[in-house]
């Protein structure tokens, strides 16, 4: 079990990773990190792990050390999808995973309760969590750290037309947008300010993604208090298939990112 050492609530899940500072009201989450599958799921699983690797969000883990907050799942999207309602959280049928056959033959009800009580656990620990840090602070941000694909259709071909496609898309649309509109327009702002290789990261918002559902959930359990930007970065800063990380890209997303916390903390001060 993975217990915190710096705050005053115990948390423990046995595939998350949670670091609390009560010192600080910025949370920053990489839920889609993980690779890991129980034994009884791996058993099941036809795909390989170059297919699951591909639709999970390798490396997110690190930039989320840029909080003093931190939640990093080391599990699957495949084992249970933590960014879906609970009914969809496990994927069963291809139209569920980007049409990819995700299992030998259909998992048993015991395995899919194991996996949900997994879902169940997270979410309470979660809550127990921020309400710690709402508690202490009064409100909240969450950097809800993802990526996305943009070669889909292979190495050898176009990518995915940038029009559409921005480098980091900014999902806001579970949040009470007029109310957190300080913070957000901040770190946007900060965003694009950062020097990345001498120009300016392409940062749209809601063009690509609006947000999943851990983002939604935040809104609707903390609906005064706490603001959860979903934040998907396009895997320009690795080999989407093949899994290689381009370290110095990566790197500067992270700085990137880490440059618009001072800001955000700022604005969030300024709420009554």
């Amino acid at each position: 079990m993975v217990t915190t050492p710096r705050g005053n609530i115990p948390i423990s899940i046995e595939f998350c990773q949670i670091d609390r500072n009560v010192d600080q009201s910025l949370i920053a989450t990489a839920i889609h990190d993980g690779h890991a599958v129980r034994e009884e799921v791996e058993q099941l699983l036809s795909l390989t792990d170059a297919e699951r690797l591909h639709e999970e969000d390798p490396f997110t883990a690190m930039w989320a050390q840029i909080a003093d907050n931190s939640i990093v799942v080391s599990r699957s999207r495949f084992e249970v999808d933590l960014n879906r309602i609970r009914e969809s959280a496990v994927y069963i049928k291809p139209k569920d995973a980007w049409g990819l056959k995700v299992w030998k033959n259909e998992p048993p009800a015991d395995l899919l309760r194991r996996s949900l009580a997994e879902y169940n656990q997270f979410y309470s620990e979660v809550e127990r969590f921020l309400r710690g840090i709402e508690e202490r602070h009064g409100r909240f941000v969450v950097f809800d750290l993802h990526s996305y694909n943009h070669l889909r259709d292979g190495l050898d071909q176009p990518p995915a037309d940038p029009r559409f496609n921005p480098e980091i898309n900014i999902g806001t649309g579970s949040m009470p947008r007029d109310r957190w509109s300080p913070v957000v327009d901040r770190f946007i702002s900060d965003l694009k300010s950062f020097d990345y290789f001498g120009r300016s990261l392409d940062v749209r918002e809601n063009v690509k993604f609006k947000g999943g559902y851990f983002s939604r959930w935040i809104h609707e359990t903390f609906p005064d208090t706490g603001c959860s930007i979903a934040i998907e970065v396009k895997k320009t800063f690795m080999n989407e298939w093949t899994g290689e990380l381009y370290p110095e890209r990566h790197a500067a997303i992270g700085f990137a990112l880490q440059s618009t916390i001072s800001g955000v903390l700022e604005e969030l001060a300024t709420f009554g």
